[in-house]
């Protein structure tokens, strides 16, 4: 009976992993998409956020039947909730991939993303990826030190963020209103999901401590970049 109750364990790590791997992908797709005006690739990144929430409904599912069987405590009772948690947090990184995916779906033929601002968008959509690549090996590693360094990464998504904006108050902004409410919004998806990403990664840290991780001091530095993640 343990054996099965650590390997149900197990197996909702491996969901979140799972559900990592494809918001990922999702937001990766959904900038190329939203870049290139490609219709077929935004429908695609929409119709697959449902296999996400049904990860997540499932996730869910097992999570509270473990609760109500095993009762569990200690560091197996944060596992099961923290779970909870960071799915939900992943969930949403979906649903903003899927918002990306929407806005380029909603003006298409036309590009949501005037071209002067392309390698900034581009930036942010690779970015948020490496993030989420590094939530996912924080949920398998359980590195603590890793964890850590995600916040101070997130640090470049805001410097990104602020970028448009400087180019949305710049005088000689020609796009137009509907441009700039594209932009604004395209700015908080990609803002949004890298916070999740981090929020994830703080997950971690409680799971694996038992204290958040706002109140541990570290040392840890950023990796340049995020190159590795």
């Amino acid at each position: 009976m343990r054996d099965a109750y650590h390997e149900e364990l197990d197996s909702i790590g491996d969901s979140l992993v799972e559900m990592a791997r494809l918001v990922g992908s999702a937001i990766g797709r959904a900038t190329t998409a939203i870049l290139d005006a490609d219709l077929k690739l935004a429908e695609a990144v929409i119709e697959a956020d449902q296999k996400v929430d049904d990860l997540q409904h499932d996730l869910e599912a097992r999570a509270i039947a473990l609760l109500a069987r095993q009762q569990p405590v200690a560091t197996d009772l944060r596992i099961v909730v923290t779970s909870l948690r960071m799915s939900a947090d992943l969930e949403r990184s979906g649903d903003l991939a899927q918002h990306v995916a929407k806005l380029a779906r909603l003006r298409f033929p036309e590009r949501a993303v005037p071209y002067d601002l392309h390698a900034t968008i581009l930036e942010m959509g690779q970015l948020a990826q490496r993030l989420m690549a590094k939530a996912a090996e924080v949920i398998i590693t359980k590195d603590v030190d890793l964890a850590m360094q995600l916040e101070q990464d997130d640090d470049e998504m805001d410097l990104l963020h602020r970028t448009l904006f400087q180019h949305l108050i710049d005088e000689r902004w020609r796009h137009g209103i509907e441009t700039a409410v594209d932009v604004t919004l395209l700015g908080r998806y990609y803002e949004r999901y890298a916070d999740h990403a981090v929020a994830v990664a703080k997950r971690v840290v409680y799971l694996v401590t038992g204290e958040h991780a706002d109140d541990i001091q570290t040392d840890v530095q950023p990796v340049t970049g995020v190159e590795g993640a």
